[in-house]
């Protein structure tokens, strides 16, 4: 009984590990199957990590198929085309990211999944937008756009409103000429640097109240082509890039209130006016560096509480008195701030030092505070004139109706010509143009700056308003500009002193009117200027005419000369010889002779084998001969090894070589007839 039992549990069990078996096996063709198939699903060319496929760097021109689970797409660096896009790609619906950079698109693609968040399109050469591909994705955030040939036209109307999600738009380096219009509210970060933009009309930022980052760099940007409340629509803007342009000044009615990062470097900056960064409370970075600033306002600062950063590098800083408030701000603020490139320009004894190191010339400038909200310092000059060469009635010069010291009295009959000397100043004005004045000064002594002032007379008695500017005391010349056509000026300056005194030594005090000295100058007519512009052009007009008769004639004469003298070598046969040779001259050597001709190059050089061989040399050259033959002769000697072994097994080891047979070499397999003709 015991057996028998034994038996049927050992079946028993014996069933239950083949069942067992038989399973684990069915489990893993199961998995290797699935393996499989996801082998065969990631495209072969391509490199598959999850649902990351890496297909860049191939040299495809057509998009593979792709595994339904594939989010990200890696397609750049290929050469894929608008055709190479195949229709099949709309239905990968959990593709998210996709980069199609530097390819060969022509158009904006097509048939692109509308699960699409992020996709990638710089560098390529798309020209057009279109609303109707844009409204199939939906779910659009970021789109890159940069290095493509897009212009403003290109880009259809309304074509982002079928986007409302599309956070991030980069369009850098592209034809536009003009700010695109319909861009959706949602949008937070706007690039358009290196484009064509002129000019920004009011509209342009309208319903952007989301936007935070804004970049316009290298563009074509003025003053006078930005509307004044361009900015103030963008409440929430954080960041406000202009490098690159041409301000003068920076745009009025900057967004204050978030702003925390302002670029405006590489410009023509040469006035910062007070009160251009009001209100700029959390304001981070601010840089100023690569124009032509010379001094900043008193209280242009007063509400930079939160910068940390202030780049002014590349600006021609005169360190005098006028900066001495900057010194102290900085002190104060001590190690809270960093600041880079405020290096003195000026005057000479401060020259490339920093501003907060001249601790001794600072204390000695006395800070005097006038009645108005003008403040000026006695040492290299005020507020009033920040540029080098500031246009007529800009933001550059002050306009007062009383000035610091007196003009003539144009009731009293002045006689003032186009220059004026005085005890230390020599003066003299030239008109340039219909509105446009250079004036050009001589000091004898040195002077730490001068003031200019220049009033234009109207009719009979009546003077218009005083402009006046600081100029620097190491210019000689300063050009007006802007000026009315035929209008009489009369334009003043007065030097300086070089001492810290008090600031009523400017303010007209009895020193300053004795050094003044005036002249006048009138400007010509517009229509006058106009005829002699086209006199001398037509009197310019001839000269290149002249020039083109006088250089064709010495060509043709230094032709004929040539012609001459090439014929006359010719004729005596000294320039071109075809029978002239030199025997010692190198193998490459370019004169024609009958090997040349023939087609063979001519070798008299040594054949030698180096073992039991042969040995051609040519007959001498010294030996009298009949005129050239037309072949060469040769003589074939045999050449025999050092140690005595010659080319065959024979007695006869040497025989006569020079005619005759030899059964030796018959033997060794060598022709009989030692000579050889060529």
């Amino acid at each position: 009984m015991a057996p028998a039992c034994a038996a049927k549990l050992g079946a028993w069990l014996f069933v239950l590990f083949l069942c067992l078996t038989i399973h684990a096996g069915i489990a893993a063709a199961t998995i290797q199957g699935y393996i499989g198939d996801i082998d065969m699903t990631c495209p072969s060319v391509c490199r598959c990590d999850e649902d990351f496929i890496y297909c860049n760097d191939r040299g495809l021109s057509s998009i593979p198929s792709l595994p339904p689970s594939a989010s990200v797409l890696y397609l750049q660096n290929n050469h894929i085309n608008n055709p190479g896009l195949p229709t099949s790609l709309e239905r990968h619906l959990s593709v998210r990211v996709v980069y199609l950079y530097d390819n060969e698109l022509d158009e904006f693609p097509m048939h692109l999944p509308p699960s699409v968040r992020e996709l990638h399109l710089q560098d390529n050469n798309i020209r057009t937008i279109p609303r109707s591909t844009l409204a199939r994705m939906p779910l659009l955030e970021k789109l890159h756009l940069d290095d493509n040939s897009i212009s403003t036209v290109s880009i259809e109307d309304q074509a982002f409103a079928d986007n409302p999600r599309l956070r991030l738009l980069f369009l850098s380096r592209n034809h536009l000429s003009s700010i695109p219009s319909g861009l959706p509210a949602s949008l937070e970060e706007l690039r358009l640097d290196d484009n064509r933009i002129s000019t920004i009309p009011t509209h342009a930022f309208r319903g952007l109240n989301s936007l935070r980052c804004l970049v316009l760099d290298g563009n074509l940007l003025a003053n006078q082509r930005i509307a004044d409340d361009t900015f103030s629509r963008l409440s929430n803007l954080t960041e406000l890039s202009l490098v690159r342009n041409s301000l003068q000044t920076p745009p009025v009615n900057l967004p204050s209130a978030h702003l925390q990062r302002l670029s405006l470097q590489d410009n023509a900056l040469t006035h910062m006016p007070r009160g251009s960064l009001d209100g700029m409370h959390r304001l981070l970075r601010l840089d100023l560096s690569g124009n032509n600033l010379t001094t900043l306002p008193r209280g242009l600062f007063k509400d930079l509480d939160s910068l940390g950063q202030l780049l002014v590098r590349g600006n021609p800083w005169h360190c005098g008195c006028n900066l001495r408030w900057l010194y102290d701000w900085l002190r104060a603020r001590g190690n809270t701030i960093t600041v880079r490139g405020l290096i003195c320009h000026g005057p000479e004894r401060v020259r490339d030092l920093a501003l907060i190191d001249l601790g001794s010339e600072m204390e000695e400038c006395e800070v005097v505070r006038l009645t108005g909200t003008k403040d000026k310092a006695a040492v290299g000059g005020g507020e009033s004139s920040t540029t080098n060469t500031p246009p007529q009635g800009s933001l550059f010069t002050l306009r007062s109706k009383r000035p610091g010291f007196g003009f003539p009295d144009s009731g009293l009959d002045y006689t003032l010509s186009n220059s004026g000397v005085g005890k230390s100043l020599a003066l003299n004005v030239k008109p340039l143009s219909h509105n446009s004045i250079r004036v050009t000064w001589s000091a004898a002594q040195p002077s730490s700056s001068f003031r200019l002032s220049w009033l234009r007379q109207g009719t009979g008695n009546a003077m218009e308003s005083i402009t006046e500017t600081l100029v620097r005391g190491d210019r000689q010349e300063y050009l007006l500009t802007s000026l009315q056509p035929r209008s009489s000026y009369i334009i003043c300056m007065v030097p300086l002193p070089v001492s810290s005194e008090s600031r009523a030594t400017i303010s007209g005090d009895a020193d300053s009117e004795e050094a003044l000295v005036c002249a006048k100058a009138e400007t010509s007519d517009l229509t006058s200027l106009e005829e002699e512009e086209d006199e001398n052009s037509q009197q310019f007009t001839t000269l290149p005419l002249a020039g083109i008769i006088g250089g064709a004639t010495a060509t043709v004469s230094l032709a004929l000369i040539f012609g001459i003298f090439c014929w006359y070598g010719h004729r005596t046969g000294h320039l071109c010889s075809r029978d002239h040779y030199t025997r010692s001259s190198s193998r490459k050597s370019k004169t024609y002779d009958d090997y040349i001709e023939s087609g063979t190059k001519k070798d008299n050089t040594i054949l030698e084998i180096r073992g039991p061989g042969f040995q051609m040399t040519p007959m001498p050259a010294c030996q009298p001969m009949q005129p050239k033959p037309l072949r060469e002769d040769y003589i074939i000697h045999t050449i025999f090894p050092s140690n005595g072994t010659g080319l065959y097994k024979g007695s006869n080891h040497v025989s006569n070589a020079g005619q005759g047979t030899n059964r030796g070499y018959r033997e060794g397999g060598i022709p009989d007839i030692d000579y050889c003709y060529t």
